[in-house]
């Protein structure tokens, strides 16, 4: 009989984050409507006590003030049970040290999910990687719900995290101001404006001394990094 692997569908950017309620290590939560209002980052890791999963729940931990400041909450997910979680946070707080980050106390919710039903709803499960371990998911979820950024990495791959806070910083500008961020943007760096939707006003925009533009479709203008950061940080 010819085997055929399971697969499972995943939300696509532009979707409700499929909706559930789980135990964590800091409680029962409603997701996403618990995070009305403000952003999530939604992240599995294939198992606890795994050294690159600490390492990644170490960061995370240490810079999760940060991301609050950002109007951005987290929460982490695996397929292990909850005794478990508490075992392996509790190692990282008393054992564990990376890169000068000790004594971290990972305050943000640990998703229990032994059936492995969040994880299927969010198309964490990947057989070619492995047929019982969530991949390395991050998923970008704003305050009404509605994904709008998905980085899958490989089990072997640990997250980089300035790019994880950059993500989230960059689409709260987007929003805020109407633009687009080119390669590599930060807050400070030149935004790009959205192409002209007429000849009238691909001329136009020509001529607009307030921005720079190469040619009529490729258009940037300043966005300075205090009205960036004041906009996002003062939520």
């Amino acid at each position: 009989m010819e085997h055929t692997e399971t697969t499972f569908s995943m939300p696509r950017i532009g979707d409700k984050a499929p909706s559930f309620t789980a135990v964590t290590t800091q409680g029962e939560i409603n997701f996403p409507s618990q995070f009305e209002g403000r952003w999530v980052i939604l992240f599995s890791h294939p198992a606890d006590f795994t050294p690159v999963c600490t390492t990644e729940f170490i960061t995370f931990a240490s810079q999760e003030e940060k991301f609050k400041q950002a109007n951005c909450d987290l929460v982490g997910l695996s397929i292990d049970g909850l005794y478990s979680h508490i075992a392996w946070l509790r190692t990282i707080h008393e054992k564990i040290e990376y890169r000068g980050m000790k004594n971290v106390e990972v305050k943000f919710p640990l998703i229990e999910d032994i059936t492995m039903e969040i994880a299927k709803k969010y198309g964490m499960i990947q057989p070619g990687e492995a047929t019982t371990k969530a991949v390395r998911a991050v998923f970008f979820i704003d305050p009404k719900g509605i994904i709008r950024a998905i980085i899958y990495y490989p089990l072997s791959l640990g997250r980089n995290f300035d790019e994880l806070y950059r993500v989230v910083v960059a689409l709260q500008a987007a929003d805020a101001f109407g633009v687009a961020t080119p390669a590599d943007w930060r807050p400070g760096d030149d935004v790009i404006v959205s192409p002209a939707g007429s000849c009238g006003a691909a001329q136009g925009r020509m001529e607009d001394k307030t921005l720079d533009c190469k040619d009529w479709f490729f258009c940037t203008k300043k966005l300075p990094k205090e009205m960036v950061l004041e906009k996002i940080l003062k939520k």
